[in-house]
């Protein structure tokens, strides 16, 4: 751990704390239609044209029955169009590589994934899907399933803020004005940024180029059938094979990782996602893809305390989630600064305890060290974004535990573009629960009675993940078709398999890397997870906030918990860390726990 190693994180923190208020600002004048300095009259006409072609009346508003089954529309039809394109992009245009279509488990794990905001990935991009796959199957979706996510984070605030009423808005109207004025200019100005940076932004062929250093490597030699060619003793024969050239992908990277990061969607344009350097080329690149994929989430705290007429509630739930993310920060940081013990016995020059001053190397970029993977690993899986800047399967034990804590912690601390926020909030709705248990009275929350409905909406919301991800896991390590995945025996193999279904159910998309996922087993096991992680809490959250629109705004007496202190955040905090990473801990200490103890164990 350095001075320089520290000073990059808060540099982070100060310029995401610098861009809540504005941006927050902002977003609650978009979603509230207000003025929007301009923006409206340029963009207003366009919004207008929408509502008129789709038909869409966009004063009337949405119970939260309708609201629901809006988003489910929405979301199966692009599904199957998704499927329908990778299936048939070895007819369809803009694919200069001539690709073939993606078979059908693939195809239905990919659709399934984008649609969810997961974009998890059992494929390489440059290698599986064309250029008009990533931009009208893929890119759409990054727009899309953000823009739903914050949709139904605004019908719970407004369940929250109406005095009293039955609708939550227009599901419709909210979509088309959040990738209109906020998610469109948002990326157009990063993509820019990145175009400046060396990201690429072409529909070129791949090229071929000559290497600066030429190689060579041995290998059988086949004949014209494909065959090993033996001498008369049959042995095989080798030959020697001289490569001087590499072919370098091409493509319309950067509006979409623009989008994936700014819609904590993650899907990378290419395998290495934003290790690769057409993705990620620079330090000033890499700085702002964190930046991009923790802004949006933040800066809607302040959005909620603006709606809800007081800013001090979202500067406090915003508060219980940087502590929380600055201590893991931290602990994945301090793991990773140190070098893996038995490399070091095998150096001869030192010390078998001594610790290499550079950290843990392995699976990182040396242009970006440890201080930034550390940072980019945490808070990729603090948001749902799951973009990774290196490979979080050579992370050692305890740094490897700090991402999928992250997400089993139920992608709330920030979480992703408006559904880490509604997942905050109920589980601020159980910790002023269980304040009210403890003094004895009817709890509230900004002036509403939490009462046994929400108490049961509640607790679906918080058990429903936990369960899909210990079952599949349960499942995976005892079936013949999930162990035949794993690349790594003992602990490290059990940790691919839980941070696969931890990632899948919480529409996070990143990956151990070691588990070979493009199987029927967990093409299909994952897919239905993320359907499940994804849906479920939607409607369930909706049928809170439709219950919650409906209460009367209590006043505040003396025995109401003021939910904007210092001790609510400690409350909330702590039924963050209990209610919802308890439930894992047992498989943790199977996990990293274990491994670690190998690792280190005397």
């Amino acid at each position: 751990m350095t001075a320089l190693g520290w000073f990059q994180v808060l540099l982070y923190v100060g310029v995401l704390l610098a861009l809540v208020k504005p941006l927050g600002t902002y977003m609650a004048r978009v979603f509230e239609g207000q003025g929007l300095f301009g923006l409206d009259r340029l963009l207003g006409p366009i919004e207008r044209s929408i509502y008129r072609v789709a038909g869409v009346d966009a004063a009337s508003e949405m119970r939260w029955q309708t609201y629901a089954g809006a988003v489910l529309l929405l979301s199966l039809v692009g599904l199957v169009f998704t499927y329908g394109v990778e299936r048939l992009q070895g007819i369809l245009p803009a694919n200069p590589q001539g690709m073939s279509g993606v078979e059908p488990g693939l195809a239905f794990n990919t659709a399934a994934s984008f649609t969810t905001n997961t974009n998890w990935q059992n494929y390489g991009g440059e290698t599986t899907m064309s250029y008009l796959t990533q931009m009208l199957g893929l890119t759409i979706h990054n727009f899309f399933s953000a823009a739903t996510g914050i949709a139904v984070l605004i019908a719970l605030i407004r369940g929250l803020a109406r005095k009293s009423g039955a609708t939550l808005g227009n599901f419709w109207v909210d979509v088309t004005r959040c990738t209109l004025y906020i998610l469109l200019p948002l990326s157009v100005v990063f993509a820019l940024a990145l175009v400046s940076q060396g990201v690429l932004q072409n529909f070129s062929p791949y090229k071929t180029v000559p290497l600066v250093q030429g190689t060579s490597y041995t290998q059988p030699k086949l004949d014209a059938a494909g065959h090993t060619v033996v001498d008369a003793g049959g042995h095989a024969i080798s030959e020697t094979v001289a490569v001087t050239t590499q072919t370098l992908p091409m493509g319309p990277a950067a509006s979409q990782i623009a989008i994936k990061h700014l819609g904590t969607n993650g899907g990378g344009f290419f395998n290495a996602n934003s290790a690769h350097p057409f993705e990620n080329p620079t330090a000033l690149t890499d700085f702002l893809e964190v930046l991009a994929q923790t802004v949006i989430a933040a800066a809607l705290c302040y959005t909620f305390g603006k709606m809800v007429g007081d800013t001090r509630q979202g500067w406090a739930v915003l508060a219980a989630m940087l502590v929380i993310l600055a201590a893991f920060i931290g602990l994945c940081y301090w793991a990773e600064s140190g070098a893996n013990p038995h490399l070091a016995a095998m150096n001869v020059d030192q010390a078998a305890t001594e610790v290499n001053p550079g950290g843990n190397m392995e699976g990182k970029e040396a242009r970006l060290g440890v201080a930034r993977s550390a940072l980019f690993a945490t808070c990729t899986t603090a948001t749902s974004c799951g973009a990774v800047d290196s490979m979080h399967d050579s992370f050692m034990p305890l740094g490897g535990a700090v991402p999928m804590a992250m997400m089993e912690l139920g992608e709330v601390v920030l979480g992703g573009t408006g559904t880490g926020l509604y997942g905050m909030l109920v589980l601020a709705i159980i910790a002023v629960f269980i304040a009210g248990l403890m003094v004895g009275r009817t709890p509230e929350y900004l002036g509403k009675k939490i009462e046994a409905y929400e108490m049961k909406m509640a607790a679906l919301l918080i058990l429903i993940m936990p369960a899909v991800v210990l079952i599949l896991t349960g499942a995976a390590v005892v079936l013949p078709a999930g162990l035949a995945g794993i690349s790594n025996p003992g602990a490290h193999g059990f940790s691919e398999i839980l941070y696969a279904f931890a990632s899948a159910t919480n529409n996070n998309g990143s990956a151990f890397a070691g588990l070979s996922g493009n199987t029927t087993f967990y093409n299909s096991s994952g897919g239905v997870a993320m359907l499940i992680g994804r849906f479920w809490t939607i409607v369930f959250t909706l049928a809170l906030a439709g219950s919650l629109v409906r209460k009367k705004v209590v006043p505040a007496g003396a025995g109401t918990l003021p939910t904007h202190t210092p001790l609510f955040v400690t409350l909330l905090i702590g039924v963050v860390l209990i209610v919802a990473l308890l439930t894992f801990v047992p498989a943790l200490a199977v996990g990293p726990v274990v491994e670690h103890l190998q690792l280190f164990g005397r």
